[in-house]
């Protein structure tokens, strides 16, 4: 299979970016990483809180069980935003630039996320609070739809040829930096006596984002566009016609990689903070410092990746993760059933630390390279979002459902296999990127 996406070459130099400075480079880098940070923060601020208290905010007339899934649904509902924002935001991004649709969603997701923090309970607004929260939480889904993708491009685009693994992968790091910042925010008002963090606690980390978002703005606002994106042609069709009909193996590639990817981390780190507190009763503090210390690990690990995937390929570490992913699910429930502290934090840091950076870290270079620059955006966009949705968007609604029907986690390690086995197939056939020139 060949994607008409690159050309093999062996000299390993910069030939992407030429007319980017490195001072450029560094600053769109810092800006990319720091943007996305807040992006991330922002997303998942309410995948660590909303498991805890939402399901007595917002829906109180539903027993536990129901009540989580409802949970989960809304949480579903930012990643089934995802396709659409990926769409739109691909068309103006392969048409217009990459800068201007950092800056948009930024400020999009900022304003989102402030909004729940400012939200009537059910308490005082009745449904109309939960049609609220879901349409925010649409807002988010649709931001991030296209902020994460836009921040890779900006990176590669303008990296040396024998970088773009490393310069890829520092910004993917930044989607741990998010969730820790999240994390450390989750459990700060986990401590908080159960009247207050019903009342006001809940509120604070969203209401934070407002300070982030400005310090993105302020630095999103200071780089350059891509010259790889400058230079590059323009599709003559619709970006996301032309990727459709030129270039649906790889999307498809895409798609299938990414749900094996998505699955394994909301499997393994959002659906077991509600599974090991409600079902297991395991302290709430335990699971989300056990989350918290995974993406410390997979912060630092990830970069290193990155760095590794220019030498060895990122096909082999892509799929090498997928393999252990699928093994670790075996044992992984077992674990945390234990309730010993020291075991579910080493579980989900094994999971979310180690083995799943080893698939998030290489497609942030590996995917965009399998396409053209005119619709690199929108390529990407099309199956990574779509992916995102049927594999981490839905895990844990459809994880927490299969428990409530079979009473087991033989069902969830089963659901998870099977996205594997659909993404080794695919990665079958696919080429490897790292040693390949971009095209436009």
């Amino acid at each position: 299979m060949t994607t008409g996406a690159f050309e093999d070459y062996d000299d390993r130099v910069a030939t992407v970016g030429a007319g980017q400075t490195a001072s450029s480079r560094r600053r769109i880098l810092i800006a990319g990483t720091i943007g996305t940070a807040i992006e991330w923060y922002d997303f998942f601020i309410y995948g660590l809180i909303a498991p805890l208290v939402f399901d007595q905010l917002f829906f109180p007339k539903f027993d536990q069980l129901t009540a989580t899934i409802a949970v989960f649904a809304t949480f579903a509902v930012g990643f089934l935003a995802r396709p659409l924002g990926g769409l739109v935001f691909g068309h103006f991004g392969d048409r217009l630039g990459r800068k201007s649709v950092l800056l948009c969603t930024l400020l999009l997701m900022g304003l989102a996320t402030m909004s729940i923090g400012l939200l009537p309970t059910y308490a005082s607004a009745g449904l109309g609070a939960t049609v609220a929260l879901v349409v925010l939480r649409f807002l988010q889904g649709f931001a991030l739809g296209g902020e994460s993708t836009a921040a890779i491009l900006m990176a590669i685009e303008t990296a040396p040829g024998h970088r773009r693994g490393f310069s890829a992968a520092v910004i993917q790091a930044a989607g741990p930096v998010g969730v820790v910042l999240a994390s450390f925010a989750a459990l700060a008002i986990s401590r908080l006596p159960e009247a207050d963090l019903l009342s006001w606690g809940w509120r604070v980390p969203f209401l934070i984002s407002a300070v982030l978002v400005a310090l993105g703005v302020y630095m999103r606002w200071r780089i350059e566009e891509s010259t790889t994106f400058r230079e590059a042609g323009e599709s003559e069709e619709v970006p996301a016609v032309e990727a459709i009909k030129g270039h649906w193996r790889p999307i498809l590639i895409v798609f299938f990689a990414e749900m094996a990817q998505t699955s394994y981390f909301y499997l393994t780190a959002i659906f077991t903070i509600s599974f090991a507190t409600r079902q297991l009763g395991v302290q709430k503090d335990v699971i989300t410092q056990a989350v918290l210390f995974a993406n410390l690990v997979g912060l630092v690990a990830m970069p290193l990746i990155g760095a590794w995937s220019d030498r060895i390929g990122r096909k082999r570490l892509f799929l090498a993760g997928v393999v252990l992913a699928a093994a670790s699910m075996f044992a992984f429930y077992g674990v945390v059933a234990s309730r010993d502290t020291l075991l579910i934090t080493g579980a989900v840091i094994l999971a979310a630390g180690i083995i799943h950076p080893l698939m998030f870290s290489t497609e942030g270079s590996y995917f965009p390279e399998l396409f053209p620059t005119r619709i690199r955006f929108t390529g990407v966009s099309i199956g990574k979002q779509l992916g995102t949705v049927l594999g981490g968007g839905i895990a844990p609604l459809v994880a927490t459902s299969l428990f409530a029907q079979t009473g087991s986690t033989y069902a969830i390690t089963g659901y998870y296999v099977a996205l594997a086995l659909a993404a080794m197939i695919a990665l079958g056939f696919a080429h490897e990127t790292s040693k390949s020139r971009l095209l436009g």
